[in-house]
């Protein structure tokens, strides 16, 4: 019986092994998609009409994602937390009305920055197309870091103050 468990074990582990290597690969190649050009926002309305002025000479992580994707929901708490001590802004895409994003926010208690993309427009500039995709730009707006797919908070939090040193 113990043989057997250790060998489900091993078996186990090893698919796992396999699977995030898989899926870093995967998450690289999808990166590569993404603009490498500067982040050229400056000004942008948050939910509710409210205006933003992007910090100046400070890093900045910029997030796409939308309500009905599963792995962005299993990702915005690792968003919420980082939120919570870097500039964090997030760009919701096809996520339905303004009022719609807050109940989804207000229900999973979640209250970082969010533009509502309804048209897609910032999303296509960035060249978005996969779900979540992340992008962390340094003081002078450079991307430093771009990750398709679902990122841990302490992979997130590793980045920020990396580009923040």
């Amino acid at each position: 019986m113990k043989n057997k468990f250790i060998k489900y074990a091993k078996e186990i582990t090893i698919f796992l092994v396999v699977m995030i290597i898989f899926a870093n690969i995967l998450s690289f190649y999808r990166s590569g998609a993404v603009s490498k050009e500067p982040l050229d926002l400056n000004r942008v309305t948050l939910l509710g009409d409210i205006p933003y002025e992007l910090p100046k000479n400070e890093p900045i992580l910029l997030h796409f994602w939308a309500t009905w994707c599963p792995t962005c929901k299993a990702e915005a708490q690792n968003i919420q937390t980082i939120s919570q001590n870097y500039n964090v802004l997030t760009i919701a895409l096809k996520s339905g009305s303004d009022e719609e994003i807050r109940d989804y926010l207000k229900s999973r208690n979640l209250d970082f920055n969010v533009v509502n993309d309804t048209t897609g427009q910032i999303t296509q500039k960035y060249s978005v197309s996969v779900f979540p995709t992340t992008i962390i730009y340094d003081r002078n707006k450079n991307e430093f870091f771009s990750d398709v797919g679902y990122t841990s908070t302490f992979g997130l939090w590793l980045r920020m103050w990396w580009v923040s040193l």
